[in-house]
């Protein structure tokens, strides 16, 4: 029974990530609420596959560790602009295509972390959080085209469901901090509901049991921009992941090997592929169940094996994911400027440890910020370039992470082999 009260708390910790995101992306792109509901249910399922995935340990995939694994926020900005420019279809056709691209290189990728330092991954997830800043003050106006928006209604929900996940978050501690949006996303459903903006026919409608269905939006299409940004994606999360596989690995004293870190890529690599394939998301190890398990002192696997089949069983009943499709579009909004903005302190948090080490790190810094978040308010600006350039340019997530790769590159590995070729030269004479 231990076990299973362990399990649920480490539920409770990861859901209001789990089903932010398909709620997110579902009234972004204009889903029926069928449909909503069938993509959180898959979501929720797909986090249980992945997590199992993970926590086994085989020859093949799993890092054998006690993580916990959830859909990416940082693939959100990336999948809106995705379906909004090529359909829903392309999104999955580039979400196959980056989970195959992280079982190949699941052996290599060590090798290409160095790509990747503090300096990228963190102007990478700072570009992502501002670019979603806009996608949750359209919700808190009660959505993009709503007849009510900006109604005194739909703020004073929004900013009042806020203002309870700020409080919740200054004045209690332990689990129920850690679970903060969560209780903020249903106290706020609550007094909606009171105010009869609760719309219950999603749940009334919905099945109490459903088969999973490969394909569920339809055959995927694939788009060389779209399959180009989610690579970046996922490689951005190999490496957010990586930190977390590292701390787990401190926390319950086992000595991460090399080969063990390229079974827990594989097993992510596993897990995008198997979310593209059932229309689910992308998914990564989720940093606030390490929190939790450094709170309670538990670090079991079987409790986070309980976990995942608890997040299988519960992605069978799209009763209990209708649920989740009733918040008010104003109540998600409230929600969404906290996720987001820890999204945006998570890059800042990643940028502070490098930024002032030198001033090249400032300048690719500020060159990728200004490029990326420039392109998604302006991306008309590189129209008038040849299609093939296009792929670069069309997108400001894009556009800022090649940029700070590019500057890395420039900035500091050249750097780097210049001074080990100086030092070589000096120790010859």
């Amino acid at each position: 029974m231990k076990t299973v009260t362990l399990g649920i708390q480490h539920l409770l910790a990861m859901y209001a990530g789990a089903i932010l995101v398909p709620l997110i992306v579902g009234e972004a792109l204009g889903l029926t609420s069928e449909q909503l509901t069938y993509l959180v249910a898959i979501d929720i399922l797909m986090c249980g596959v992945a997590t199992i995935l993970q926590v086994l340990n085989n020859r093949f995939f799993g890092i054998g560790l006690p993580v916990v694994l959830g859909c990416t926020f940082t693939a959100v900005g990336p999948m809106i602009a995705i379906g909004g420019q090529y359909g829903i279809s392309a999104i999955y056709g580039s979400i196959l295509v980056s989970g195959l691209f992280v079982v190949l290189i699941s052996r290599f990728f060590g090798k290409l972390v160095r790509f990747f330092p503090p300096v990228v991954t963190g102007t990478v997830v700072t570009v992502i959080g501002i670019t979603l800043i806009p996608v949750a003050i359209n919700n808190m106006g009660g959505g993009q085209g709503a007849s009510d928006f900006g109604s005194i209604s739909n703020l004073s929900l929004s900013f009042g469901t806020l203002l309870f996940i700020i409080l919740m978050y200054r004045f209690t501690k332990g689990f129920t901090r850690s679970i903060s949006i969560l209780l903020g996303l249903i106290g706020g459903t609550i007094i909606a509901g009171l105010l009869g903006k609760v719309d219950f026919a999603a749940v009334a409608e919905a099945s109490v049991f459903h088969m999973v269905q490969p394909f569920y939006f339809g055959m995927p299409t694939f788009e060389w921009s779209a399959i180009l940004t989610m690579i970046l994606v996922a490689m951005v999360s190999l490496v957010e992941s990586t930190g977390v596989y590292f701390a787990l690995g401190d926390m319950t004293e086992e000595k991460l090997k090399e080969e063990d870190l390229s079974k827990g890529y594989r097993a992510e690599g596993l897990a995008i592929l198997l979310g593209g394939v059932f229309n689910a998301f992308p998914y990564t190890a989720f940093s606030q169940n390490v929190g939790l398990m450094h709170m309670t002192g538990v670090k079991s696997r079987k409790v986070i094996l309980v976990t995942g089949v608890m997040l299988i069983t519960l992605g069978f009943i799209p009763k209990i994911a209708a649920l989740t499709t009733i918040i008010p579009t104003a109540v998600l909004g409230g929600a969404m400027i906290a996720m987001f903005g820890m999204v945006i302190a998570q890059g800042i948090k990643m940028l502070s440890s490098v930024i002032t080490d030198s001033p090249e790190n400032s300048m690719i810094v500020a060159c990728s910020v200004g490029m990326g978040l420039g392109v998604t308010v302006v991306p008309e600006l590189f129209a008038q370039l040849p299609q093939s350039i296009q792929i670069l340019t069309s997108n400001g997530i894009v556009a800022g992470s090649v940029t700070a790769i590019v500057l890395n590159v420039v900035f500091n590995m050249t750097q780097s082999r210049n001074k080990v070729t100086r030092l070589r030269e000096q120790k010859a004479s």
